[in-house]
């Protein structure tokens, strides 16, 4: 314990009690985003680096339609690139979900 206050103080963070996380009630704001439960399901897997091919394949949708759910995702998210809605569903928690 002795090595973690010290590891703590060289960098400069505070071990004092904090008021708890709260729990929290569901993905972390996809609501303010307005996606729908099928643009979730994209989302998660455009999250795990699949292509709008296999997106479509595990979703028993075309490819093309993934292909326009993956561009309706993106600026409902705030976001222009593949990437950085890969990075929103991995913050929220997508990721690990079932």
């Amino acid at each position: 314990m002795r090595e973690i206050r010290q590891l703590a103080r060289r960098a400069r963070i505070s071990l004092t009690a904090t008021e708890p996380p709260r729990p929290q009630e569901g993905p972390i704001g996809l609501a303010k985003f307005g996606l729908t439960e099928r643009e979730l399901a994209v989302l998660r897997l455009l999250g795990q680096g699949h292509t709008n091919a296999e997106i479509g394949r595990l979703l028993f949708i075309s490819p093309k339609t993934a292909s326009v759910h993956v561009t309706n995702i993106l600026p409902q998210a705030g976001r222009c690139s593949r990437v950085q809605a890969a990075t929103i569903a991995e913050r929220a928690g997508l990721l690990d979900q079932d």
